[in-house]
């Protein structure tokens, strides 16, 4: 899979983070040297803003990185720079959409679990269409095609030659819940049934008489880049969402989702239970 501006990004300050470390300078000492302020190496760090590609070049040299190493980290600072295809859209997207959306375009796989609705890269327009007009009820119609618009277009990344991993935990709730009436929500199971079959993407049903489980919180979702040191979850909150990246938050929700899949039915019986609700319906 390509590497997009966004890992790049994020690549490049955890390693200026580590190059400034082991020369066991802090933040203000290494600024300094290079005529940048501490507050803006710690942009640099911590992934933040934009970054000038010359001031990278500065630190490589006063850390005593290789040229090769100083080479690549220039070139992932130029190519920090790039931005997505929905930067371009002309009506604005909430910020956390924003967010996903670039986090999106780069992972290699994404572990889903959903305890009210059907994973949005997995949802039909008609079923979509009816979550977003009982989530944001006091939207005009013309702002929930927006957000349709943007949830279809997400979808295209199934499509791609090296596509992301889903690894989906649906609780059976989700799938009982009659999301736009019982044509819709019928509808929306076959398609599910269908995506589960493609290689890239795995379904599993989290059936009630599992019990309790490890995500009594709600539903999240695991994006995993390149390297595990680029991963990001995404918790779902009313009018929004929260982005986590600490490493004790990761591994907390890796777990969690270690377990949900452990506890959830296997892919055949996943499959039938989808078709038999499809069918009580």
């Amino acid at each position: 899979m390509a590497v997009g501006p966004t890992t790049r990004r994020r690549q490049l300050g955890a390693d200026l983070r580590r190059l400034r470390e082991s020369k066991g300078m802090t933040l203000e000492e290494a600024g300094a040297r290079v005529g940048i302020s501490k507050a803006t190496l710690s942009r640099y760090e911590t992934k933040e803003g934009s970054v000038k590609w010359p001031a990278v070049d500065a630190l490589c040299r006063e850390y005593g990185a290789s040229d090769a190493e100083r080479l690549a980290l220039v070139d992932l600072a130029k190519g920090a720079r790039i931005q997505g295809w929905w930067r371009s859209l002309a009506d604005p997207i909430p910020e956390s959409m924003n967010l996903m959306l670039t986090l999106e375009d780069e992972v290699v796989r994404e572990d889903h679990y959903a305890c009210m609705y059907v994973p949005g890269l997995l949802q039909t327009r008609p079923y979509a269409e009816a979550v977003h007009r009982a989530s944001e009820v006091q939207c005009p119609e013309r702002e929930v095609q927006h957000m349709v618009d943007i949830r279809m277009k997400r979808q295209e990344l199934l499509d791609r030659d090296e596509p992301p991993h889903i690894w989906c935990v649906i609780d059976e709730a989700a799938l009982r819940r009659r999301v736009g009436g019982r044509d819709v929500m019928q509808d929306q199971l076959r398609h599910l049934l269908t995506m589960s079959r493609l290689p890239h993407i795995t379904v599993q049903v989290l059936p009630f008489s599992a019990g309790a489980h490890a995500a009594a919180v709600g539903s999240f979702v695991v994006l995993r880049g390149p390297a595990s040191d680029l991963d990001v979850v995404y918790v779902d909150l009313l009018g929004g969402g929260l982005f986590m990246e600490k490493q004790g938050e990761l591994e907390r929700y890796r777990l969690a989702f270690e377990y949900l899949s452990a506890q959830a039915l296997d892919l055949e019986s996943s499959a039938e239970i989808i078709h038999r609700i499809s069918k009580e319906l």
